[in-house]
């Protein structure tokens, strides 16, 4: 575990304890999915849930909440204090990267940030209330112009994505082995694509051919996309195990 992991450990542990003292939500700033994955097994005072909120049900980039009993998850979402605002654009269609420069230009951190949706001539940013103001004034992203306001979390379309199931077999839940399946690579391939450092698994960079996968665990290799193992099966008759995956395409 890095410095890094073991900083936001202790935040959060924080955290929680002020939700068990106080009886009220408590939340970081948006997380990247690495980010939260690490917090998964944080251990927890007792009558304090932890559950992550970054505006929509497909949200990458959330907020850690702490939760006290009493409080149901609708209501902790509004406290949460996770907005979002709509820029239009005019004569001009940014992408995405141009959205987050602008934004971050303002002097707002890559953290009070959430998901950018970018769809034609508009983008919806996820972010913190506090940034709300700073962002409905931004009037122009490149050479672009652009006028924001604040919406509903409800209005914001959700975003499509596209998913491809996928089911094989595999010799042993070695991460090459699972790698070499999922993105169609031969194990040898996939083996150096690993020792590259271009394979994560769970978020974080893996240059272990022989790290052991199980279900539930995302796979990701740079340039060809994610993917997650939604269930490990029985042998075949070859003592092949059976896996089923599902890749974003």
């Amino acid at each position: 575990m890095n410095e890094e992991t073991k900083a936001l450990r202790r935040r959060c542990e924080d955290l929680a304890g002020r939700c068990e003292k106080s009886g009220c939500v408590t939340s970081t700033p948006f997380l990247t999915p690495a980010e939260q994955y690490e917090l998964r097994a944080l251990p927890l005072p007792d009558g304090v849930r932890l559950r992550f909120f970054g505006g929509g049900e497909e949200s990458e980039r959330r907020c850690a909440l702490f939760l006290p009993w009493y409080m149901d998850e609708e209501e902790a979402r509004t406290e949460s204090g996770v907005r979002c605002v709509c820029l239009q654009s005019y004569y001009g269609s940014p992408g995405h990267r141009d959205y987050l420069g602008a934004a971050l230009g303002l002097g707002i951190r890559r953290e009070w940030l959430g998901d950018i949706l970018v769809e034609e001539d508009r983008a919806w940013v996820y972010c913190l209330q506090s940034v709300v103001q700073t962002l409905c004034e931004l009037d122009r992203v490149g050479r672009v112009s652009v006028r924001g306001r604040e919406v509903p979390l409800s209005q914001v379309p959700a975003p499509e994505r596209k998913v491809k199931e996928l089911r094989f077999t595999v010799k042993s839940l070695r991460l090459d082995a699972v790698c070499g399946e999922m993105f169609s690579l031969s194990r040898t391939a996939a083996a150096a694509q690993i020792r590259l450092g271009l394979v994560s698994l769970n978020y974080a960079v893996c240059d272990k051919v022989d790290a052991p996968v199980k279900e539930g665990d995302v796979i990701s290799l740079r340039g060809k996309g994610k993917g997650s193992i939604t269930e490990v099966g029985g042998r075949s008759r070859k003592d092949r195990l059976f896996l089923t995956a599902e890749l974003r395409i």
